[in-house]
């Protein structure tokens, strides 16, 4: 789906970091969509399909990890490019969260800075990923639709 800005999923039921990241990522031209938990997050997952997701572990209702998990079981969801923004920051937290299918995992305290770097750089990733079957069928001479 095609959109002007991207649009970012951030979902936390800390309110004022659920403020802070809308904030810098709204302020670094990015579009969002705000969750206070996991069941919330889901469904704003599936209904606007985000071009990436920012999920909090630790949440009322389903945790970011299985958020994670339901969105990488569904065909529509199972691409969306995903960072847990977390406290749980020991080695055993990182290796479950990177298990669950999280392709980044960012522990707090945390620099905004630092987030949006990671947004930016799971976003071109997930560009170059959309852009290299073209590329591949271009070498190859064939005709793409």
């Amino acid at each position: 789906m095609e959109r002007a800005r991207p649009l970012i999923l951030v979902a936390d039921d800390d309110e004022d970091i659920l403020e802070l990241v809308r904030l810098r990522l709204s302020r670094s031209g990015y579009d969002l969509l705000c969750a206070a938990n996991g069941d919330e997050a889901l469904r704003l997952a599936c209904s606007r399909l985000p071009d990436i997701a920012v999920l909090d572990v630790a949440m009322p209702g389903l945790d970011g990890c299985e958020v994670v998990a339901r969105l990488r079981a569904e065909a529509a969801t199972s691409a969306i490019p995903t960072i847990l923004l977390t406290a749980r920051a020991r080695p055993a937290d990182v290796e479950t969260g990177l298990a669950s299918g999280a392709d980044d995992y960012v522990s707090k305290p945390f620099s905004p800075e630092l987030l949006q770097a990671r947004v930016a750089a799971l976003l071109k990733t997930a560009a170059e990923r959309q852009t290299q079957p073209l590329r591949l069928a271009a070498l190859h001479g064939e005709a793409c639709a």
